[in-house]
């Protein structure tokens, strides 16, 4: 699977970000996608998933009812929309598909990444 990310780019605190991703290669429908963010000296952490079998949803409690992740099967594209931003979510976003996708966590196991795109939130 081929991803590509796009959407990336400086915004201000308090203002959003829609992330893009887009796959090709394999049935989209038939895998989850995870959204991941790596920031400087920090290790690369899941924030949000959706699982193909079931559309569940879940997110880390960082960016809970801050960011909404939503898959266009139709478009083979999955989004991650960022509202009040903050400064600590400057990081660099990656997306992947099949992630551990649970409650309790976002893990990436076995799958394909993007490239990821920068996101910087000014204070």
């Amino acid at each position: 699977v081929q991803l590509v990310e796009s959407g990336g780019g400086l915004v201000q605190s308090g203002g959003s970000l829609r992330l893009s991703c887009a796959a090709s290669g394999r049935t989209f429908s038939s895998y989850a996608m995870g959204w991941f963010r790596q920031a400087p000296g920090k290790e690369r952490e899941g924030i949000s998933c959706i699982r193909s079998s079931d559309g569940m949803i879940f997110y880390k409690d960082s960016v809970k009812g801050r960011f909404t992740i939503s898959r266009d099967n139709a478009k083979n594209t999955v989004y991650l929309q960022m509202n009040s931003m903050k400064p600590e979510d400057t990081a660099v976003y990656y997306c992947a598909t099949d992630p551990i996708c649970s409650r309790a966590q976002i893990f990436f196991l076995a799958g394909s990444w993007g490239q990821g795109t920068q996101v910087t939130v000014s204070s």
